[in-house]
């Protein structure tokens, strides 16, 4: 029997579900760039309005309404804020801090990490559940108890305060150490006891030289912190042996004892090259930190 003719009713035809999935794909894939570029310049456009401000003059900071571009950029602006305070030795203490800070904390908190870990005893739980719940006190907390032992202890005005403080291991990175420990093989472990390895060994030999993507992420963390901290300089260093943080903030005035906010800004554009750097340098192992961390809890 041959087969009628299908009547044309005048209707176009229904867009199969492969078309739909495709569109719908199409429409997830824009959606998802735009999302992207929004947030972009949502987390660019501070660093822009620095840079901006940089490059501006007094003339046109005090111009109203606002203009929005220097009418004629100011480079000299990063000279003076380089020269107006002794920015090298400034730069010089914060980096001595925060490299030795970040190279404590780090260790020490690798080491918390394996405890928790890999080692057995009573109480650990216990014990990990009361770190973890450190976690939810704020910093605030406990600033006035710690200036007034380290000021009886003789550690104002030094750097004792960074050295204990890396010493004593960080919470959070402990965290994240801990879960990476976690998630390698235990038949390693199981190996190195058989040929008669201890736990310190096990660990400065077979975890530390896997947890290079921790590592790297620990000590960026704990670098931004100590390169950007202002409350802590403030409170234990004093004006000559302080922090850059604290030099920027405290350093640039105009003749009128006001401060040069172009000055300030170029001054802040610097501070924050050596940390982009740090961070487009290491991105990759940061990533691959953050990421693996949460492989097994």
């Amino acid at each position: 029997m041959s087969s009628l003719p299908l009547h044309n009713t005048g209707r176009a035809p229904r867009p199969s579900l492969l078309t739909w999935r495709r569109w719908w794909s199409r429409l997830d894939t824009v959606g998802a760039l735009f999302l992207l570029v929004f947030f972009c310049l949502i987390f660019v456009a501070p660093f822009a309005w620095l840079v901006i401000t940089a490059l501006k003059s007094t003339a046109d900071l005090d111009t109203f309404p606002i203009t929005w571009l220097p009418s004629h950029p100011q480079w000299d602006n990063f000279l003076r804020a380089v020269t107006e305070i002794n920015y090298p030795r400034y730069a010089m203490n914060s980096i001595v801090l925060s490299t030795l800070y970040s190279t404590l904390v780090t260790l020490s908190s690798a080491l918390v990490g394996f405890g928790f870990a890999r080692l057995q005893g009573r109480g650990k739980r216990q014990l990990f559940l009361l770190m973890l719940a450190t976690l939810m006190l704020p910093a605030i907390v406990g600033l006035i108890p710690t200036y007034v032992i380290f000021s009886r202890l003789g550690m104002i005005d030094t750097y004792w305060p960074w050295i204990v403080g890396g010493l004593g291991s960080s919470p959070f990175l402990s965290f994240l150490f801990r879960q990476f420990f976690t998630s390698i093989p235990p038949e390693l472990e199981e190996a190195a006891i058989v040929d008669g390895c201890g736990y310190g060994r096990i660990f400065w030999q077979i975890f530390l030289p896997l947890s290079k993507p921790v590592l790297a992420t620990s000590f960026i963390l704990s670098f931004a912190g100590v390169w950007g901290d202002f409350l802590g300089p403030s409170l234990y260093l004093s004006a000559d042996n302080t922090t850059l943080a604290v030099a920027i903030a405290n350093g640039y005035a105009s003749a009128h004892g006001e401060t040069a906010a172009n000055v300030l800004a170029a001054g802040c554009v610097i501070y924050m090259v050596p940390v982009l750097i740090t961070f487009f340098l290491a991105q990759r192992y940061l990533i691959s930190g953050t990421v693996t961390t949460g492989l097994k809890g």
